[in-house]
C-alpha cells in the first residue's frame, strides 16, 4: 500500500508497506479516505525525527473499515469512521483514576505504531467511532483536532457571557475560536501575526481580530478590548514568546489554559510573571483530546456538532492533495510559501 515513512528530520518518503493484518479480536483495519497535517507532526518532521525510524506518519484521519476481529461489535465492514489515535496503558494511575490523557505511557499511532499517512491503518476497536451521514470524510478527518481544543475548554470555566482571547490562530488556534462561540462566549478575540490567518477566525466567529505586528501583545490587546483582560486565555501558538505574553491578557481571577507546545526554554519577564500572582490566575495544561469513558465527550460532541451544523470546519480547510504530494507538502508549509490551513491528504 502507498504510505509516508519518516526517516530522520526533513526526512519523509513516499513509499510501498506492508499493509495491516487483523492480529486481535477487538482489531479494526480502516481504509483511509482522509489524513489531516497536525501542527505536531510538522514540529517532529522539522525538529525532533521519529520515535522509529521509517515509521509510517500521521494520526489524524477519517476512513471506512475494511475489516474487524471476530470480537468487534460496534462496527462492521463499508461503515464510515474516525479513528481515535491515542492509545493509552489502562493500568498506571491516571488510566485507573479515569483520565487517559495523563496516562504515564500515552503514545498516538504514527509515533511507536504505524499511522494514517496510508491507504490502511489498523486501530483497536474503542478507538474506532462511527461518522453521522450528515458528516463528510474531509469533515471528519477534523474531529481529532477539534477534540483536542475542546478537551482543553472542558478544563476552564467558560460559559455564557465569558470573554475569550486565543493566541495563535493555527488550527487549534481556529478550532478554539469556534468552540467559545458555541460555549456561548460574548467576545472571542483572535489573535495572531498573520491577517490571513485572522480572516479565517473571523469567518470561524472571532469577534474582535487583533495583530501585534507593530507594537507589543499586550498594548494591541489592551487597546482592542479597552482596557479589559478576558475570563479565559488560550495559548494555542506554542511559541516561547506568546506562552509568556498569555499572562498578560486574562483579567484578574481568570483563567490561562496552554494548548500549544513551545520547542524551547521560556523566559518570563517580571511584567508577565507578576500578572500570575497579582492576579491570582488559574494556570492549566491541556494534553490530548480524550477523557473517560475511551475516547471521551470531546469526540461524540464534536461529531454531533459537526452533524447539526454548529461546528463548521470548512472554511480551515485550504489545501486537499494526494497522498504523494506530502513530502513536498511539508517542506512548503514550513517555507511559509503561502497561508497553510488544515491540509488534507487523500490516500
Amino acid at each position: 500500500m502507498k504510505s509516508l515513512k519518516l526517516y530522520d528530520i526533513k526526512v519523509l518518503r513516499h513509499e510501498q508497506a506492508d499493509p495491516p493484518h487483523l492480529t486481535d479480536e477487538d482489531d479494526v483495519i480502516i481504509k483511509v479516505k482522509a489524513a489531516g497535517i497536525c501542527g505536531s507532526d510538522l514540529s517532529r518532521y522539522a525538529k525532533l525525527g521519529p520515535y522509529v525510524e521509517g515509521m509510517i506518519f500521521g494520526h489524524e484521519f477519517a476512513g471506512e473499515v475494511e475489516s474487524t476481529g471476530g470480537g468487534v461489535s460496534h462496527v462492521k465492514p463499508g461503515d464510515r469512521v474516525v479513528g481515535c489515535p491515542a492509545l493509552y496503558c489502562g493500568m498506571c494511575e491516571s488510566c485507573r483514576k479515569g483520565k487517559p490523557a495523563q496516562c504515564e505511557a500515552l503514545t498516538v499511532i504514527g509515533a511507536k505504531q504505524p499511522g494514517s499517512y496510508a491507504e490502511y491503518v489498523k486501530l483497536p476497536a474503542e478507538n474506532v467511532v462511527l461518522v453521522p451521514d450528515e458528516v463528510d470524510d474531509d469533515h471528519a478527518a477534523l474531529v481529532e483536532p477539534s477534540s483536542v481544543a475542546l478537551h482543553g475548554l472542558y478544563r476552564t470555566r467558560l460559559e455564557p457571557g465569558s470573554r475569550v482571547a486565543v493566541l495563535g490562530c493555527g488550527n487549534i488556534g481556529l478550532l478554539t475560536v469556534q468552540w467559545a462561540k458555541i460555549f456561548g462566549a460574548e467576545t472571542v478575540y483572535a489573535i495572531d501575526i498573520d491577517d490571513q490567518k485572522l480572516a479565517i477566525a473571523q469567518t470561524m466567529g472571532a469577534d474582535v481580530m487583533v495583530n501585534p505586528q507593530t507594537s507589543s501583545l499586550y498594548e494591541a490587546f489592551m487597546d482592542a478590548s479597552s482596557g479589559e483582560g478576558v475570563d479565559v486565555a488560550v495559548e494555542s501558538a506554542g511559541s516561547p514568546v506568546t506562552s509568556a505574553e498569555v499572562f498578560s491578557l486574562a483579567k484578574k481571577g481568570g483563567q490561562v489554559v496552554f494548548m500549544g507546545i513551545p520547542y524551547g526554554d521560556i523566559a518570563i519577564e517580571r511584567f508577565y510573571f507578576e500578572r500570575i500572582v497579582r492576579n491570582e490566575l488559574e494556570v492549566l495544561g491541556a494534553w490530548n483530546a480524550v477523557s473517560a469513558p475511551f475516547p471521551g465527550k470531546e469526540w461524540h460532541t464534536t461529531l454531533q456538532m459537526m452533524k447539526c451544523g454548529k461546528l463548521n470546519v470548512e472554511p480551515m480547510i485550504t489545501h486537499r492533495r494526494p497522498l504523494e504530494e506530502g513530502p513536498d507538502l511539508f517542506d512548503a508549509i514550513l517555507a511559509k510559501q503561502e497561508t497553510y490551513g488544515k491540509v488534507l491528504l487523500h490516500p
